[in-house]
């Protein structure tokens, strides 16, 4: 799970920020999902290593321009840079609506099948290696947060002590190796979990933008490895971020701890904040390391791979009972 940060401004491009995506790259399915899709996105695309032609799935949180207006852009090019079998795009009400509005007036025909979800709170989307949920977040229009989960796998299969207990190879192996409990024709009962190392835990990913403080970014980031939200405003602009329901680098913070998150990764900047003005975005950061000390600043094409982890022994034993 690698995340590669295309657009980290808020409201508009500047020279060294574009305006919102975040892509994740599943490497072993040749898969991109993207998350949000501002204006020039796919230049963004185009400079770094994603290859556009591995899209398959687009996360909307909003319907705010410089989350959507890289939208039709992309999906026009997508048909021309490989030519997908099928894309499919989740986000708020009247956003199939938009796209097919832009696909009437722009004369667009795509090349291959778009399926448009409505997104309410909760799963969204499930197969066999991940799940993707979202709850709603507090913005002026109707706005979604993500939560992407990682399905915990077995550890590695110890073929040696299966054979050393006699184990016959076959359909016996495969289910111990998803950690099963197998009754054999003796009559002995082996548990898969005792021939198998630690399970790795499944690698947790929230996505928060945009939106004030709420509970429904503290439960979509709960335990998550990375939690990427935005810090629109300093703390010091704080009434600012209340009449536009934008969050300050301390209420992204104040989720992330109150979410118990491994790692913070703001985004989502006011151009107000550029170099050699009064205030700077290292003061943001600043502001919500002292809440949250394991905070980072986004920038664009800024590429994080979210390390496995192996589940704590006291997990493993409880998972056994």
């Amino acid at each position: 799970m690698q995340i590669t940060f295309l657009g980290t401004s808020s409201g508009v491009p500047t020279r060294s920020r574009n305006v919102s995506s975040v892509a994740l790259r599943l490497p072993q399915r040749a898969e991109v999902w993207l998350f949000d899709c501002g204006e020039g996105t796919q230049h963004q695309i185009m400079r770094s290593d994603l290859k556009i032609s591995q899209i398959n799935r687009i996360f909307v949180t909003h319907m705010h321009g410089d989350h959507v207006f890289g939208l039709m852009g992309l999906l026009a090019t997508c048909g021309l840079a490989g030519s997908p079998h099928r894309i499919d795009i989740y986000g708020p009400p009247k956003l199939e609506e938009y796209l097919r509005a832009c696909g009437r007036y722009s004369q667009t025909h795509l090349s291959y099948p778009l399926h448009v979800h409505t997104v309410q709170p909760g799963m969204v989307y499930e197969d066999e290696e991940f799940t993707v949920s979202c709850d709603r977040l507090e913005h002026r229009v109707p706005a979604f947060g993500y939560r992407i989960a990682e399905k915990d796998r077995p550890g590695r299969f110890d073929v040696e002590k299966a054979k050393a207990l006699n184990i016959p190879p076959g359909r016996v192996y495969g289910q111990l190796k998803r950690g099963e409990t197998v009754t054999l024709n003796d009559g002995r009962v082996i548990r898969g979990v005792d021939l198998c190392g630690d399970t790795e835990a499944g690698r947790k990913l929230a996505y928060c933008t945009d939106t004030i403080f709420c509970d429904g970014a503290v439960a979509l980031a709960q335990g998550a490895d990375v939690l990427i939200h935005e810090a629109t405003f300093s703390h010091i602009d704080a009434e600012l971020a209340f009449q536009r329901l934008h969050s300050t680098s301390t209420m992204a913070a104040q989720t992330a701890l109150a979410a118990q998150v491994k790692l913070l990764v703001m985004t989502h900047f006011s151009p107000r904040y550029a170099p050699g003005n009064d205030i700077q975005l290292q003061h943001l950061l600043e502001e919500a390391r002292a809440i949250f000390p394991n905070t980072e600043m986004a920038h664009d094409f800024l590429t994080y791979e979210i390390p496995r982890r192996r589940q704590p022994e006291g997990e493993k034993q409880a998972a056994k009972v």
